[in-house]
Protein backbone atom coordinates (compact mmCIF):
# COMPACT_ATOMS: atom_id res chain seq x y z
CA UNK A 1 0.00 0.00 0.00
CA UNK A 2 2.79 2.60 1.07
CA UNK A 3 3.93 2.16 -2.63
CA UNK A 4 0.88 2.95 -4.31
CA UNK A 5 0.61 5.60 -1.97
CA UNK A 6 3.90 7.21 -2.91
CA UNK A 7 2.96 6.72 -6.58
CA UNK A 8 -0.13 8.89 -6.34
CA UNK A 9 1.93 11.25 -4.34
CA UNK A 10 4.83 11.35 -6.95
CA UNK A 11 2.65 11.65 -9.96
CA UNK A 12 0.38 14.49 -8.25
CA UNK A 13 3.74 16.41 -7.87
CA UNK A 14 4.90 16.42 -11.06
CA UNK A 15 1.58 17.46 -12.41
CA UNK A 16 1.77 20.38 -9.88
CA UNK A 17 4.99 21.30 -10.96
CA UNK A 18 4.11 21.80 -14.51
CA UNK A 19 0.84 24.37 -13.59
CA UNK A 20 1.51 27.85 -15.27
CA UNK A 21 1.86 30.02 -12.96
CA UNK A 22 0.57 33.03 -14.97
CA UNK A 23 -2.29 31.02 -15.26
CA UNK A 24 -2.74 30.66 -11.64
CA UNK A 25 -2.34 34.56 -11.58
CA UNK A 26 -5.27 35.53 -14.03
CA UNK A 27 -7.86 33.06 -12.23
CA UNK A 28 -6.67 34.73 -8.64
CA UNK A 29 -7.06 38.27 -10.66
CA UNK A 30 -10.14 37.17 -11.97
CA UNK A 31 -11.41 36.37 -8.27
CA UNK A 32 -10.43 39.44 -6.62
CA UNK A 33 -12.28 41.91 -9.50
CA UNK A 34 -15.82 39.77 -9.50
CA UNK A 35 -18.67 41.03 -8.12
CA UNK A 36 -19.55 37.01 -7.15
CA UNK A 37 -18.90 34.13 -8.45
CA UNK A 38 -20.24 31.11 -9.67
CA UNK A 39 -18.67 27.32 -9.66
CA UNK A 40 -19.50 24.24 -11.39
CA UNK A 41 -18.63 21.31 -12.59
CA UNK A 42 -19.56 17.52 -12.91
CA UNK A 43 -18.95 14.47 -11.42
CA UNK A 44 -15.82 14.31 -9.12
CA UNK A 45 -14.80 17.86 -10.69
CA UNK A 46 -18.17 19.15 -9.49
CA UNK A 47 -17.49 18.19 -5.55
CA UNK A 48 -13.95 19.74 -6.14
CA UNK A 49 -15.48 23.08 -7.13
CA UNK A 50 -17.82 22.98 -4.24
CA UNK A 51 -14.98 22.79 -2.47
CA UNK A 52 -13.43 25.31 -4.11
CA UNK A 53 -16.77 27.54 -2.92
CA UNK A 54 -16.40 26.54 0.26
CA UNK A 55 -13.17 27.93 0.77
CA UNK A 56 -13.82 31.04 -1.25
CA UNK A 57 -16.57 31.55 1.13
CA UNK A 58 -14.68 31.22 4.10
CA UNK A 59 -12.03 33.92 2.34
CA UNK A 60 -14.92 36.51 2.42
CA UNK A 61 -15.79 35.71 -1.35
CA UNK A 62 -19.54 36.02 -2.64
CA UNK A 63 -19.80 32.89 -3.93
CA UNK A 64 -22.44 30.58 -5.34
CA UNK A 65 -22.71 26.56 -6.72
CA UNK A 66 -24.41 26.31 -9.81
CA UNK A 67 -27.31 23.79 -9.76
CA UNK A 68 -28.01 24.53 -5.58
CA UNK A 69 -31.66 26.13 -4.99
CA UNK A 70 -29.99 29.12 -3.46
CA UNK A 71 -28.15 30.02 -6.93
CA UNK A 72 -28.88 33.46 -8.70
CA UNK A 73 -28.92 34.36 -11.83
CA UNK A 74 -25.76 34.67 -13.27
CA UNK A 75 -25.13 38.85 -14.57
CA UNK A 76 -22.56 41.17 -15.68
CA UNK A 77 -19.21 41.63 -13.59
CA UNK A 78 -19.94 37.92 -12.33
CA UNK A 79 -17.47 34.83 -12.72
CA UNK A 80 -18.25 31.55 -13.50
CA UNK A 81 -15.67 28.89 -12.52
CA UNK A 82 -15.83 25.84 -14.62
CA UNK A 83 -14.20 22.98 -13.84
CA UNK A 84 -14.07 20.32 -17.10
CA UNK A 85 -10.70 17.76 -17.63
CA UNK A 86 -11.69 17.71 -21.05
CA UNK A 87 -13.14 20.72 -21.95
CA UNK A 88 -16.14 19.32 -23.76
CA UNK A 89 -18.95 18.83 -20.87
CA UNK A 90 -22.00 19.57 -22.60
CA UNK A 91 -24.09 21.31 -19.75
CA UNK A 92 -20.52 23.62 -18.47
CA UNK A 93 -20.37 24.53 -22.70
CA UNK A 94 -24.27 26.15 -21.88
CA UNK A 95 -23.47 27.51 -19.36
CA UNK A 96 -20.54 29.12 -19.98
CA UNK A 97 -22.80 30.43 -23.23
CA UNK A 98 -25.00 31.49 -21.10
CA UNK A 99 -22.66 33.09 -18.99
CA UNK A 100 -21.08 35.21 -21.86
CA UNK A 101 -24.15 35.99 -23.23
CA UNK A 102 -25.12 37.75 -19.89
CA UNK A 103 -22.12 39.44 -19.69
CA UNK A 104 -19.94 37.31 -17.21
CA UNK A 105 -17.04 36.30 -17.23
CA UNK A 106 -15.68 32.78 -18.01
CA UNK A 107 -12.92 30.96 -16.94
CA UNK A 108 -12.15 27.42 -17.30
CA UNK A 109 -9.80 24.74 -15.53
CA UNK A 110 -9.24 22.15 -17.88
CA UNK A 111 -6.81 19.42 -19.41
CA UNK A 112 -7.64 20.82 -22.94
CA UNK A 113 -6.88 24.28 -24.13
CA UNK A 114 -8.12 23.77 -27.36
CA UNK A 115 -11.34 22.77 -26.17
CA UNK A 116 -15.03 23.90 -27.52
CA UNK A 117 -15.73 25.32 -23.92
CA UNK A 118 -12.19 26.97 -23.90
CA UNK A 119 -12.86 28.73 -27.12
CA UNK A 120 -15.28 31.09 -25.52
CA UNK A 121 -13.71 31.75 -21.87
CA UNK A 122 -11.68 34.85 -20.97
CA UNK A 123 -9.53 32.56 -18.96
CA UNK A 124 -7.68 28.83 -19.03
CA UNK A 125 -5.89 27.22 -15.97
CA UNK A 126 -4.14 24.12 -17.76
CA UNK A 127 -4.20 21.26 -15.06
CA UNK A 128 -1.51 19.25 -17.36
CA UNK A 129 -3.06 15.53 -15.45
CA UNK A 130 -4.49 12.71 -16.90
CA UNK A 131 -8.80 12.30 -17.40
CA UNK A 132 -10.85 9.20 -18.07
CA UNK A 133 -10.34 9.60 -21.93
CA UNK A 134 -5.99 9.04 -21.65
CA UNK A 135 -5.87 11.50 -24.64
CA UNK A 136 -2.43 11.25 -26.26
CA UNK A 137 0.23 13.61 -24.01
CA UNK A 138 -1.48 13.24 -20.89
CA UNK A 139 0.90 11.74 -18.35
CA UNK A 140 0.61 8.19 -17.16
CA UNK A 141 -1.32 7.48 -13.99
CA UNK A 142 -1.57 3.69 -11.71
CA UNK A 143 -4.89 5.48 -10.93
CA UNK A 144 -8.54 5.35 -12.32
CA UNK A 145 -10.48 7.87 -14.62
CA UNK A 146 -10.27 11.12 -13.78
CA UNK A 147 -8.56 10.78 -10.02
CA UNK A 148 -5.56 12.23 -11.66
CA UNK A 149 -6.75 16.07 -12.75
CA UNK A 150 -9.31 16.04 -9.65
CA UNK A 151 -7.03 15.75 -6.59
CA UNK A 152 -4.93 17.96 -8.98
CA UNK A 153 -7.84 20.91 -9.05
CA UNK A 154 -8.06 20.68 -5.58
CA UNK A 155 -4.50 21.13 -4.50
CA UNK A 156 -4.23 24.16 -7.07
CA UNK A 157 -7.36 25.90 -6.42
CA UNK A 158 -6.47 25.61 -2.19
CA UNK A 159 -3.14 27.22 -3.52
CA UNK A 160 -4.63 29.37 -5.27
CA UNK A 161 -7.35 30.51 -2.65
CA UNK A 162 -4.07 30.88 -0.45
CA UNK A 163 -2.31 32.96 -2.57
CA UNK A 164 -5.74 35.36 -3.22
CA UNK A 165 -6.27 35.96 0.65
CA UNK A 166 -2.34 36.50 1.52
CA UNK A 167 -2.01 39.45 3.44
CA UNK A 168 0.49 41.34 6.01
CA UNK A 169 -1.35 39.73 8.82
CA UNK A 170 -1.98 35.93 8.26
CA UNK A 171 -3.63 36.16 11.97
CA UNK A 172 -5.89 38.13 11.32
CA UNK A 173 -7.15 36.39 7.98
CA UNK A 174 -6.93 33.18 9.72
CA UNK A 175 -9.30 34.21 12.04
CA UNK A 176 -11.38 36.27 9.71
CA UNK A 177 -11.98 33.10 8.29
CA UNK A 178 -12.25 30.90 11.21
CA UNK A 179 -15.57 32.93 11.86
CA UNK A 180 -16.76 32.65 8.79
CA UNK A 181 -16.83 28.44 9.33
CA UNK A 182 -19.91 26.70 10.25
CA UNK A 183 -20.67 26.59 13.33
CA UNK A 184 -23.57 24.27 12.87
CA UNK A 185 -21.73 21.11 13.18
Amino acid sequence: MKSIIKTVADEISAVLASINEEEAIHLSKYLREAKRIFVYGEGRSGLMGKAFAMRLMHGGFPVYVIGETVTPSIESDDLLVAISGSGSTGAILQFAAKSKEMGAKVFLITTNKESKIASICDGILVIPAATKYRRPGEPGTIQPLGNQFDQSVHLVLDAIIIGTLQTDNQDTAYEEMTKRHTNLE
